[in-house]
């Protein structure tokens, strides 16, 4: 079974098709293929499907590494169509794939960049089924109070302002509470930030993932809520692993826009193929 590992500022993902699978991808197999030490090792896995639909040159499901299935992920999204233009599925500049989001709609800019029509976000969702239309709201978790903006981009997104204190926060503590909150029914993710100006510095916490290097999803969230208080689009998001822009119109449709790149390609062992045949749950 062959694959390539893609990057996109730091968010790892191995891409595989789905015509190569030799069985169903469970959540099982998932975590054996981003097993860091028994794996492939990544923050996740792209399947690729040839679309029923022609109106879509793929459909892409998106799996974080505890095996559950993420409606949409804005690194992943990106890497999943520079791999699609670099292997022959489209030679168009614009067009579109179907995820479990909706549809996404990029433009590729070149070899390693490309511009994503995410869509038009909302303040409301099934994700924060008690909240207000404006999405804002209070919490308590890890023995404090914090106040959040509730955006839904596809998946669910909890963008908490910090301020200055935004670098000494320990994610690891306060994260989990808030993903696993009892007002988010589906989890949440979840994005601390500052804001200047038209910049936005946010470090991530990434349902199913914990803290990670980059999230496109989640720094469109911070973008949104940012946008929501004031901030000029388009916004420049700061991640650990590198820049995004976000750019933001007036009825929250979204255009996410950076690079990814491929890191290796190869294929798996008959001996872990014979292992991850074995995991079916």
């Amino acid at each position: 079974m062959r694959f390539e590992k893609w990057q996109a500022l730091g968010n790892d993902y191995v891409i595989v098709e789905a015509e190569a699978l030799p069985w169903d991808l469970t959540a099982g197999r998932v975590r054996g293929i981003c097993d860091p030490h028994f794996g492939v090792g990544s923050d996740g896995v792209l399947l690729l499907s040839r679309s029923e639909d022609p109106a879509y040159v793929a459909a892409l499901r998106i799996f974080n590494p505890d095996g559950s299935e993420a409606e949409l992920s804005g690194n992943g999204a990106r890497e999943a169509i520079l791999y699609l233009r670099r292997h022959g599925w489209s030679e168009a500049e614009t067009f579109s794939i179907l995820t479990a989001a909706g549809p996404v709609r990029p433009t590729i800019t070149s070899e390693r960049t490309c511009s994503v029509a995410m869509g038009r976000a909302s303040t409301s969702s099934k994700d924060f089924p008690g909240g207000p239309d404006d999405g804002r709201g209070m919490l308590s978790a890890a023995g404090r109070e914090w106040a959040f903006q509730h955006v839904s981009i596809g998946n669910p997104q909890c963008a908490i302002e910090v301020g200055e204190e935004l670098e000494s926060l320990d994610l690891a503590a306060i994260g989990p509470p808030i993903e696993g909150h009892d007002l988010f029914p589906n989890r949440t993710n979840v994005s601390f930030y500052r804001v200047d100006g038209s910049r936005v510095r946010t470090r991530i916490f990434e349902r199913g993932v914990g803290e990670t290097l980059s999230s496109g999803t989640g720094a469109s969230g911070a973008a949104i809520a940012a946008f929501l208080n004031g901030a000029p689009s388009p916004i420049a998001v700061e991640l650990d692993g590198g820049e995004l822009e976000v750019g933001i119109a007036a009825d929250l449709d979204l255009t996410l826009s950076g690079w990814a790149e491929p890191v290796c390609a190869g294929e798996l062992s008959p001996e872990m193929l014979s292992a991850l045949s074995e995991l079916d749950g």
